[in-house]
């Protein structure tokens, strides 16, 4: 059965705060999305992450509920991945656990794919920055821009923030990219972006509302240092053709 909208939310250690998370994404998809679907994907905690999320999810209404669980922790990158491609939405988007933009922000994403204007759509905080209420520790914000303008200097992608943790789908078009994702931690995000830019889909980045919240997983020093190498690795694999075939199978959905 196709659903008008999937919610995928990877979730790792999640357990202090992902009840009220799910409680207004389940509130704001009963009221604006009827018979839509919700998907957790439990990426190995060793919290209560994967309980709380099924006694919230025990009474969702109208929609379609289901958690995704397994026991070694595989990556953002590949919990994001299992949770759309396990989706049944026509759309399907991800967010953080965290809900850092507010779920309300949704339409902005959504709407452009469902007008056929754009095929992939992202949240950026770099487009309107008055638009963050809560701001990032200063090192982690500045070492955030550094990141995306070495995203730009090495893939020639023309944006400004791959890394928020809001991002929509035209699955029928992006199903092939997904599938042909390599990269299971944080560079995740840049490689989605850069296969789909590649294979000519229409993206769009889009200023939405943003807050920081405690409790991030992301190492400012290390993880920056890792995200790098896998820019450097995604275009390694690129110059190999280890993309071809998604980038194909994407362009043939758009014939």
């Amino acid at each position: 059965m196709t659903l008008p909208l999937s919610i995928v939310v990877p979730a790792y250690n999640e357990g202090a705060r992902l009840g009220k998370s799910l409680r207004a994404i389940v509130t704001y998809l009963n009221d604006s999305v009827p018979e839509s679907e919700l998907i957790v994907v439990d990426d190995g905690s060793t919290d209560n992450t994967a309980a709380m999320a099924r006694a919230e999810l025990a009474n969702s209404g109208n929609v379609h509920t289901s958690i995704i669980s397994y026991q070694s922790n595989l990556g953002k990158g590949r919990a994001v991945r299992l949770g759309l491609l396990a989706s049944r939405g026509e759309i399907a988007l991800f967010t953080d656990a965290d809900l850092s933009t507010p779920i309300s922000e949704t339409p902005k994403l959504i709407d452009p794919i469902v007008a056929g204007d754009s095929d992939l759509t992202f949240g950026s905080r770099a487009l309107d920055r008055n638009l963050i209420g809560v701001h990032q520790p200063w090192r982690r914000e500045q070492g955030g821009r550094i990141f995306n303008l070495a995203v730009r200097l090495a893939t020639g992608l023309p944006f400004w923030d791959t890394q928020c943790g809001f991002k929509a789908f035209r699955m029928n078009t992006c199903r092939p990219i997904i599938e042909g994702a390599t990269i299971d931690r944080f560079g995740f995000d840049v490689e989605l972006l850069y296969v789909a830019h590649r294979a000519g889909l229409r993206l769009r980045e889009v200023p939405v509302r943003w807050d920081h919240a405690e409790g991030s997983k992301v190492n400012v020093a290390s993880d920056s240092l890792k995200m790098l190498s896998e820019v450097g690795r995604i275009r390694q694999q690129a110059r190999r053709g280890v993309y071809d075939r998604a980038i194909k199978g994407a362009h043939d959905t758009q014939s």
